[in-house]
């Protein structure tokens, strides 16, 4: 097993890494490479810019961004003096950036206005308390947004405890730029940030994840140092994860797998971290060849992406040794793709969400049935449960419990004690089994399930079906009112890119694996799910279309 670094702080992460590491390279982004010393080194004037800008422990930093150098700069330096780090989803509208920065009370924002052409200091100013874009006001057209207007009380009217807002890149009327942000530090911040970054304690909350938002309003999960660091390295050491990896981090920053399960457990390993912007093809596909990319985990619409790549079969892909990814379930035809046509030696399933980010994984030692059919074994921090009082070894909510398990929800005693009850078991919201080996199986989600005529459908395994066809690429399937069973099936469905997709070919081959009452009653062909910026599925977005009759 590689030597993976056993620190409970971030401080102490950065200054083991810095000793441990040294001259290895660190991050290579935008043709820009750092060594370990050099990455330390950046990560303490960050910290020392956060000081010379009124950021102490405790304080909420928040980052609304995408993967890249100044990212992870910002973030491991807030978490560094003891501040805490609130990544943002950049594909956030205003509205639910300002709901963030205000239920967090965040003293400074971290944009990057070059991204995607996108005016996120706009959005913020537009959607803010008093706008006349705001919720409730009439829509001001964007030219009504002066781009400097911000009253007395900061960069953001209406949002008094945001102080500041530091710009990556692009244009940033009213915000201070990153370079003029770290040369605030002087040398007297710098040494300030190491007296409090020896202060910092294992149980001091580190970060403040929010919640997809998919089903309703967003909640803030809390973790601690030790959480933070206990589940990189638990990561790292079932995946293997090396010095003489290198690392491409497609998954955005703002999620625990880009960010815990990604540079953090690079940190404490010594791997090299290349994160990725926005994840297109061609791009990533060089990457892996010229930079010699041995791991690759994502989400598995990324890896239907590659293989569907026209140039796939002149690429020289040799060097990858492992893809990680994870879902309710991983079509088995993909596992083998992945493996075939990729070649891409080893391919791991594994399951966690926000409160509770790697709880299962698989091994390099499970064969391809066990990688598709299951998300693993339990990380030794993790007891798992499923199953009911009426039938302990049947299907039912995977709860969790464990010392990993988040700290609670932001302000919200309320759902915190309806996610975790009073024995400290984490209720999922997820239906799953455990096999004879301990090994975790997902059937769906409890808000997914769908009843026909009193029979319980559980979308995933209908999907597993429709995935396994020649012609489909991708695949969700909801239940929509019927008069008769009350619920039916209906599957959205997109083709491989060189395949004609038959929708009753499509029922019948359905017809042939499932029960009936499984099998959709009717197909509706897309060019695209849906999806979040972690990859789900956006299954109420399809229930729109579908009561509009789409």
């Amino acid at each position: 097993m590689p030597d993976i670094v056993a620190v409970d702080t971030v401080a102490a992460a950065i200054r083991t890494a810095q000793k441990s590491f040294g001259e290895r390279e660190a991050v290579l982004d935008r043709g820009r490479r750092l060594s370990y010393a050099e990455f330390a080194d950046q990560v303490r004037q960050a910290a020392g810019a956060l000081i010379a800008h009124g950021i102490g422990p405790g304080d909420r930093v928040c980052l609304w961004a995408p993967n890249r150098l100044e990212w992870m700069l910002a973030a491991l330096g807030a978490q560094y003096l003891g501040a805490v780090l609130v990544p943002l989803n950049t594909r956030y509208r205003g509205a639910e950036a300002v709901d963030v920065l205000a239920r967090t009370h965040a003293r400074l924002l971290v944009v990057d206005q070059s991204f995607l052409d996108t005016d996120y200091v706009g959005m913020l100013r537009a959607a803010a308390p008093g706008s006349a874009a705001a919720p409730g006001s009439a829509v001001a057209p964007k030219s009504a947004v002066a781009p400097d207007s911000a009253a007395s009380d900061g960069p953001v009217s209406g949002l008094p405890e945001l102080a500041t807002i530091v710009n990556l890149e692009g244009e940033s009327p009213g915000c201070l730029p990153w370079q003029d942000f770290l040369a605030g530090a002087k040398p007297a911040d710098l040494e300030h940030a190491e007296l409090l970054a020896d202060g910092v304690s294992p149980d001091d909350v580190a970060d403040i994840l929010f919640t997809s938002g998919t089903t309703g309003r967003s909640k803030g999960a809390m973790a601690n140092h030790r959480q933070v660091l206990g589940l990189a390295r638990d990561w790292a050491g079932r995946v293997r994860l090396a010095a003489e990896d290198r690392y491409l981090i497609v998954n955005p920053f703002f999620h625990s797998f880009g960010y815990k399960a990604g540079y953090v457990a690079c940190l404490l390993s010594g791997a090299l971290i290349v994160p990725q912007s926005v994840f297109t093809p061609g791009a990533v596909l060089d990457l892996i060849e010229r930079e010699r990319i041995t791991v690759l985990p994502g989400p598995p619409a990324i890896y239907q992406t590659l293989l569907e790549d026209p140039s796939l079969a002149d690429r020289d892909l040799t060097s990858l040794r492992l893809a990680v990814t994870g879902a309710a379930m991983v079509p088995q035809t993909l596992i083998r793709r992945i493996g075939e046509e990729l070649r891409i030696d080893c391919t791991l399933t594994g399951y966690g969400l926000t409160e509770a980010p790697v709880v299962t994984m698989c091994t390099q030692d499970d064969d391809d049935h066990t990688v598709a059919t299951t998300c693993g074994r339990p990380l030794e921090w993790a007891e798992v449960r499923t199953g009911t009082s009426a039938s302990p070894d049947g299907p039912g909510e995977v709860l969790i419990r464990g010392p990993h398990v988040m700290l609670g929800y932001l302000d919200d005693p309320e759902s915190t004690a309806a996610a975790i009850d009073a024995d400290g078991w984490l209720h999922t919201g997820d239906v799953g089994i455990l096999d004879q080996r301990g090994y975790l199986r997902i059937t769906d989600r409890l808000t997914d399930m769908f009843t026909v005529g009193g029979f319980n459908v559980y979308p995933a395994e209908v999907e597993q079906v429709i995935t396994a066809h020649s012609t489909v690429l991708d695949c969700a399937v909801i239940g929509v009112p019927d008069d008769r069973l009350g619920e039916v099936g209906r599957a959205y469905v997109s083709a491989r890119h060189d395949a004609t997709l038959d929708t009753e070919e499509i029922i019948a081959y359905c017809r042939e694996r499932l029960a009936n009452f499984k099998v959709p009653r009717t197909v509706v062909i897309v060019d695209a799910l849906p999806r979040n910026a972690g990859g789900k599925v956006v299954k109420p977005q399809l229930r729109h279309r579908a009561l509009n009759g789409e």
